[in-house]
């Protein structure tokens, strides 16, 4: 121990009165901690009885640690003004040292424990301190013994916080245990910490101090950080199937908890529907940047904006991590950093100042199922810490969640795309001339995450100037349920040929689907696969509208009085369920009346109630409008919700009539010899329409029809004619047999008839009805110049 002179003054009382330096130093107390306390309280033994008078000899004290002190003291009485004893001055030495015994187990494993470990008196005053302490506090122990903690720590809330749980201890008597992230004297950044402070009491229980054990657990507390932006992500990314929309959310992530800047880059061909190329090794990478965010508002540091595209040199961390397939660090320092850090202000020199003080950055491959789309890139400036081979841990497994969403909306996306090309390509581009109703339609494609639908519509031109209009709608969503769209929707059309009435040609169509379930591989979940449509035939002849539905909305009519109302009708099942009949409804319709059908993305969503869907429908269609076209955007926009979640298919129509001046008819009695009769009466008409120049071949068509149904055919015979935009004829009579095309032989009587009929006219052809079969033929008619 170093040779201090020492100075303390006791009063009668035997209360301190004076301390000095000296006596600081060899006690470790203050002339506060000294003077106002009986001088009983500062000895580790109690004084022998030595009188009044001035006396020499050893006196052991207690150190403020708690260790005995021995010291030689000398003691002067001192006199009041009368000469009355008024108390002591002492002068006191250490006692020459022994050498210093050997620390025991106990003191060299608190001095060596890996720990942060103090012992604080009752006021907060160090009373030892072990090596971990002295390093965090950045100053040895000698610096600290004595000093109160408030005096060793800057003035912040964590230091105050600290100083509390310490006054808190001292003065309960409870332990404390508490976690703290706070920075320390001699570390660079801030630390995670697990606190833990218990009071010392003596034998008695009196508290003589707080000691207390601080364990630096910075790595496991960034390992829960980590874990817990980990699964922070699994929430936040790919709520989407957009992929866009994906790459920002990673960014969210990583900004800023795990970096100041961050970028995704991604291959071009990720953003559409081509297949991924070979990526060439050792070669340059161009990537397109499709997000960045950063802690500055506007992301001012980014050298590359959005949606342009980026070179990378093959040497540069970017390339390296996609042609590796791992995470590349580079830090300040570094050839390759340096190289890169100055690419970007050569690009982006109006970034500079905000790329100051960059020191680590790291590149992570964006790769799923075996497949490498683009890189992240982060990026830290403000953060004090480098990047360390765990943020490599978890960069990479943060990348491949992400990769994985960006992967599946990059397959949704072409899936869609694929799905619509289909659906498109099998929709009617432009519908057929027709005079029997003027339409207009719409068909919006689902935005939602279940993909395109199998709505579909078509408008068939049929015999006699009738029209068919079909709206459809298959179970499911995807590539699957459009092709099975395609094939309905041929199937209607080639049953519409035949020109079965509305009920039949569902009843087949029902049959065509269960087979086409069963032979799918599906027969036991045929509704399932199976479909909705609705089919109407408009005659503009009769102004009669027939029309059935398997298992779809009834369509709107909109009358010439500007009401509008829903078609009462019984819908059947749906196509593929079979078992319950379809039924068909007429109605006779006002030349100009709207006719409106639709699928029921129209007016079913989950959050819509259909009544109030449909209400609103009709209320829009009887909105006056310059146009069908008009009248379709003023129903979407109406009755549709800002977000459908399915397909849409709308079919206007309004119907037009011919008038009696269009269509002729004459009733033939079953006799050869009218045969001439009925082709003069034909010849007239077609004078009287202006239509001279078709009188020969017509001559010749209603000859060969005529002859053939009161050869072969079953009276009542029916011959007519409709100017339309061909010339059409009739021949009906009371057979069910259908005709069919034959080659003659050479000396054959007949059987050239038909071949004749098809050959002279643009199409041909018979259809059943009520009472019999009806043959008809149509020929072009030459524009009116």
């Amino acid at each position: 121990m170093e040779q201090v002179a020492a100075a303390a003054v006791i009063d009668v009382r035997g209360i301190v009165t004076g301390w000095s330096e000296g006596a600081r130093l060899l006690t470790g107390r203050t002339a506060q901690d000294a003077v106002g306390r009986p001088v009983a309280d500062l000895l580790a033994e109690p004084l022998p009885a030595r009188g009044d008078g001035a006396w020499s000899g050893p006196v052991v004290v207690r150190h403020r640690d708690g260790h005995p002190v021995t010291l030689t003291v000398t003691a002067c009485p001192v006199l009041g003004p009368g000469g009355e004893p008024a108390g002591l001055a002492l002068t006191a030495q250490p006692v020459s040292p022994e050498p210093a015994p050997e620390p025991t187990v106990a003191e060299r494993a608190f001095q060596q424990a890996s720990m942060s470990m103090s012992v604080f008196d009752p006021g907060q005053r160090y009373l030892r301190v072990n090596d971990a302490a002295c390093q965090v506090m950045g100053v040895p122990e000698e610096a600290l013994l004595g000093r109160p903690f408030p005096e060793t720590v800057e003035d912040a809330e964590h230091s105050r916080g600290f100083n509390w749980h310490l006054r808190h201890v001292s003065e309960t008597g409870r332990p404390v245990r508490y976690e703290s992230f706070t920075g320390a004297p001699a570390l660079n950044r801030e630390h995670a910490w697990s606190i833990e402070m218990w009071p010392v009491r003596d034998e008695a229980g009196t508290i003589l101090g707080t000691a207390l054990a601080a364990l630096d657990s910075t790595e496991q507390y960034w390992a829960r950080e980590r874990l817990a932006l980990l699964n922070e992500a699994a929430a936040a990314i790919g709520t989407t199937l957009d992929v866009v929309r994906t790459a920002e959310e990673m960014i969210g992530v990583m900004v800023p908890r795990f970096a100041d800047f961050a970028s995704v880059d991604l291959f071009d061909w990720v953003l559409g529907a081509d297949e991924p190329p070979p990526m060439p090794p050792g070669e340059e990478v161009e990537l397109r940047r499709v997000a960045h965010g950063s802690v500055t508002d506007g992301t001012p540091e980014a050298a590359v904006h959005l949606g342009e595209t980026d070179l990378y040199p093959a040497s540069s961390p970017v390339a390296r991590a996609l042609r590796e397939g791992r995470a590349v660090i580079s830090q300040a320092g570094e050839p390759t950093f340096m190289r890169w850090v100055e690419e970007r202000n050569a690009r982006a020199p109006k970034g500079r100042p905000h790329r100051e003080g960059v020191h680590s950055m790291m590149a992570v491959p964006l790769r799923a199922r075996g497949t490498t789309l683009g890189v992240a890139v982060a990026v830290r400036v403000a953060q004090p810490d480098d990047y360390a081979a765990d943020d490599a841990v978890f960069a990479e497994e943060l990348a491949s969640r992400a990769a994985v969403c960006v992967d599946n909306a990059r397959r949704f996306a072409r899936e869609r795309t694929t799905a619509l090309t289909l659906q498109h390509s099998l929709l009617p581009r432009g519908l057929p001339g027709q005079v029997a109703v003027e339409v207009a339609h719409r068909y919006l494609p689902s935005g939602s995450t279940a993909g395109i639908g199998g709505d579909w519509f078509d408008v068939i031109p049929l015999s006699g100037s009738r029209v068919a209009l079909v709206v459809g709608d298959v179970v499911g969503h995807g590539i699957p349920s459009a092709a099975t769209m395609g094939r309905l929707r041929m199937a209607v059309r080639t049953l519409a040929d035949v020109d079965l009435p509305p009920d039949e040609l569902l009843t087949h169509l029902d049959d065509l689907v269960t087979h086409l379930a069963a032979y799918d591989g599906g027969g036991e979940e045929v509704a399932e696969l199976g479909a909705t449509c609705l089919y109407a035939v408009y005659d503009p002849v009769t102004r009669r509208l027939t029309l059935a539905s398997a298992g779809h909305p009834a369509p709107a009519v909109v009358l010439t009085d500007g009401t509008s109302r829903l078609v009462r009708m019984s819908p059947g099942p749906p196509l593929g369920v079979g078992g319950l009949p379809f039924e068909a409804v007429e109605l006779e319709l006002a030349e100009g009346t709207v006719v409106a059908l639709y699928t029921d993305g129209l007016v079913e969503d989950r959050y819509r109630d259909v009544d109030s869907s449909t209400t609103e429908l009709c209320n829009a269609l009887a909105a006056p409008v310059a146009s069908l076209d008009a009248l379709c955007d003023t129903v979407l926009k109406a009755v549709l919700p800002e977000e459908p979640s399915d397909d849409v298919a709308l079919l206007v129509a309004r119907t037009r009539a011919l008038g009696a001046e269009q269509v002729a008819t004459w009733d033939v009695e079953p006799d050869p010899a009218q045969v001439a009769a009925t082709r003069q009466a034909a010849t007239e008409q077609l004078a009287a329409w202006g239509l001279e120049e078709t009188a020969f071949v017509t001559e010749l068509v209603v000859s060969e029809l005529v002859t053939n149904a009161i050869r072969y055919g079953e009276p009542p015979i029916q011959l007519r004619l409709i100017r339309d935009r061909t010339l059409i004829c009739e021949v009906s009579d009371g057979s069910s047999t259908s005709p069919h095309l034959r080659r003659a032989h050479a000396f054959d009587e007949g059987g050239r008839g038909l071949l004749l009929v098809a050959q002279l006219c643009q199409r041909w052809g018979s259809r059943q009805t009520g009472r019999g079969k009806t043959i008809w033929c149509e020929q072009t008619l030459t524009p009116s110049p």
